[in-house]
């Protein structure tokens, strides 16, 4: 449990990149694995579907969080390094339509492959097994430390959060 704004993550470390980007690629391998053994056409389609859904979540969730202003030109967080700045930043609380593609867009990258993936159960297992670490493991170790405050998965203690002027001076 967090206990002073000095454990409050306030950069990533490009060490945090690898580490996240590690993580997500068994349960992405492991789609793409289930996938290609039975259509090339919907393994494009997947990859497609997956960069459209990376950019609404960039543009409608990324963009209000402080991570997405650190840096000159590119984007240096746990999930997206180097990658250009496409939208201007956007600081401050997710409007409700925001919000609601920040939830959706990411159900919809899990669901896709689960037809696939139920003709190959072991498959199957991996997936769901790895989301789900993936999942807990990210809401044990960064939301309780993130300095994303309007972020629907943030779980900062309010009598810290409701002092950001405090927590980000330098930032």
């Amino acid at each position: 449990m967090l206990t002073s704004p000095n454990e409050l993550k306030t950069r990533h470390r490009f060490a945090d990149y690898i580490y996240w980007t590690l993580f997500f690629a068994i349960h992405f391998i492991t789609a793409l694995a289930a996938i290609s053994k039975h259509s090339i056409a919907w393994l494009v389609c997947y990859v497609a579907v997956g960069i459209c859904l990376v950019l609404l979540i960039l543009k409608f969730y990324c963009s209000h969080c402080p991570h997405y202003i650190q840096g000159k030109k590119s984007i240096k967080c746990m999930f997206f390094w180097g990658i250009p700045k496409m939208f201007k930043p956007r600081p401050g609380p997710l409007r409700p339509f925001e919000k609601a593609m920040s939830i959706i867009s990411p159900v919809i990258w899990v669901l896709f492959p689960l037809y696939w993936l139920a003709l190959e159960p072991s498959f199957l297992a991996i997936y769901l097994l790895s989301l789900l670490v993936l999942v807990l493991t990210i809401r044990r170790n960064e939301c309780g430390r993130c300095i994303y405050f309007h972020c629907p998965m943030n779980c900062v203690p309010k009598n810290i959060s409701t002092k950001p002027s405090i927590l980000l001076k330098g930032f």
